[in-house]
C-alpha cells in the first residue's frame, strides 16, 4: 500500500479535522521513530496514518472494525496487526509485538496529550514547549483527561523507556513533523 492509497482510505472513513490532524501527527511521529531506529519509515508512517481508521464512525468498535476496512482497502496483514495492536488492553486483546507496534501504542495517547498542551501555549506549537511544561500537564489528571496516563505508562514500559525518555522522544518527533502536518491541514481546510 502506498501512502496515497492509505490517505485515500483514511479519508473514506474520516472527515473531522481533529481526527485527520491526529492521524497526520501520529504518521509523522512514527516516521520519525522509524528513521531514528533504522526501520522502514514508509511502513511505520502508513500504520500511524491508519491507526484510527475506524474511530470516527465506529468508536464503540475501535480496532474491531479496522481489519474489515483495512482488508477492503488492500492493507496487508502486518499493517492490520499493527493498527489493531494499539488497542491492546483497551478494546482488543492483540498485544503489540514489534518495536513499531509498541511505540505506536505508547505514542498514540501521548501525541494527544502533547497536542492539547500545545494548544494552551500562546504559540499553539510544540516548537517552544519544554519538557518541564509537559511534565506539569501530564501530572494534572484533569488536563486532557481523555488521554490515558495508564496506557502511556504501559507503553513506555513495553518500549523499555522511562516516561521521561518517551515524553522527550515523542516531543522531538512532533517538533519534526509539525510544519508538515500544519501544511497538510491547511490544504484540507481550504
Amino acid at each position: 500500500m502506498t501512502r496515497q492509497q492509505a490517505w485515500e482510505l483514511l479519508r473514506k472513513y474520516n472527515a473531522e479535522p481533529f481526527h485527520l490532524r491526529h492521524a497526520l501527527t501520529v504518521e509523522g511521529v512514527m516516521r520519525y521513530f522509524a528513521e531514528q531506529r533504522g526501520y522502514d519509515a514508509d511502513f511505520w508512517g502508513i500504520v500511524g496514518l491508519l491507526h484510527d481508521i475506524d474511530f470516527e464512525q465506529w468508536p464503540e468498535q475501535h480496532c474491531i472494525k479496522a481489519p474489515e476496512l483495512l482488508r477492503e482497502g488492500g492493507a496487508d496483514e502486518a499493517t492490520i496487526h499493527a493498527v489493531c495492536s494499539h488497542g491492546w488492553a483497551i478494546c482488543v486483546d492483540i498485544k503489540p509485538e514489534h518495536e513499531m507496534e509498541k511505540l505506536l501504542y505508547a505514542a498514540d495517547e501521548l501525541t494527544g496529550l502533547i497536542g492539547a498542551a500545545a494548544l494552551m501555549r500562546p504559540s499553539k506549537s510544540v516548537q517552544d514547549m519544554e519538557l518541564k511544561s509537559l511534565k506539569k500537564k501530564y501530572k494534572d489528571k484533569k488536563f486532557a483527561a481523555g488521554c490515558s496516563r495508564e496506557v502511556i505508562e504501559r507503553g513506555a514500559e513495553l518500549c523499555g523507556l522511562t516516561l521521561e525518555e518517551l515524553w522527550q522522544q515523542t516531543l522531538d518527533a512532533m517538533r519534526a513533523c509539525e510544519e508538515s502536518v500544519n501544511a497538510q491541514m491547511a490544504e484540507i481546510e481550504k
